[in-house]
């Protein structure tokens, strides 16, 4: 094997490294899934013989590919600028200690999540507080104003205290931290969301749709609380209730404390002195 062979190997490698470590960090993770899916269901009609399918799929892949091209435009934009400012050499030798930070929330963020929760609810201020999970909200984050603390009750009603400057928009928050304020979120156009909700209840829908993030909102008008997952919202919960729902994130914590054991024992190590 010549010097050229290896060197078109290393830049096939380092680009496919960088395209896989760009579709995880973005929504375009859920778009590989799905194209994994159509995948297998062309295999199985081509396998089967079943042609109204075969044809359905093979006259709509181009207008597929288009549209993707359309609605993931700004990860796209996205992905281009980070290839110009970054060094994907040094990038496929570095550990993502960002990402790897992001596995889930404790007890203790999920109790102060709660009591802010309640005490907002009791004197009617509006919130709206994201909880990131796989999918990254870093176009979200960016629209808001950055805070990087740690998490406590204290500091979320603070946040959204009527006339204080970050009270309006969205909070984020991840990995136990709360990253960014006043962010502005996508809102959502399903005909299902009540008139009777306003623009906070249509971002948390909003947000939903596009990730898997939990969103909890506290209405300004009437105190209730509410949580957005999965494109749906569900009204009227009860402290225990709030606590149920959050279950999922605590789940997610577990599950990443296990996946992190095949990352290494030095930063294992490093955890352990932290």
């Amino acid at each position: 094997m010549s010097i050229t062979d290896i060197l078109d190997i290393l830049i096939v490698s380092v680009l496919i490294y960088e395209i896989a470590r760009w579709i995880k960090n973005t929504r375009a993770w859920t778009l590989l899934k799905g194209i994994m899916l159509l995948v297998f269901v062309a295999m199985a009609a081509y396998v089967f013989q079943l042609h109204t399918i075969s044809w359905l799929i093979n006259n709509t892949m181009g207008v597929g590919v288009t549209a993707a091209i359309i609605v993931f435009q700004p990860e796209l934009r996205n992905a281009l600028e980070q290839l110009g400012r970054k060094n994907p050499i040094v990038n496929l030798f570095s550990s993502d200690e960002s990402r790897d930070e992001k596995i889930g929330y404790t007890d203790r963020t999920i109790q102060e999540i709660v009591r802010a929760t309640i005490e907002m609810s009791k004197v009617k201020t509006g919130a709206l507080i994201v909880l990131e999970r796989e999918v990254p909200l870093g176009e979200y984050e960016r629209t808001g104003i950055p805070v990087d603390a740690k998490m406590s009750s204290q500091l979320l009603i603070n946040i959204f205290e009527h006339n204080t400057p970050l009270h309006d928009g969205a909070v984020i928050v991840r990995s136990n931290r709360i990253v960014s304020a006043t962010c502005y979120l996508p809102l959502s156009d399903s005909l299902e969301i009540g008139k009777e909700l306003g623009t906070r209840h249509r971002a948390a829908v909003g947000i939903s749709e596009v990730s898997d993030s939990v969103t909890i909102v506290v209405s300004e008008e009437t105190g209730g609380v509410s949580i957005a997952q999965g494109g749906r919202i569900y009204r009227g919960l009860t402290p225990q209730q709030l606590r149920d729902r959050l279950a999922v994130v605590k789940s997610d914590y577990s599950d990443g404390r296990k996946f992190r054991l095949w990352k290494g024992l030095n930063r294992n190590e490093r955890k352990i002195r932290k």
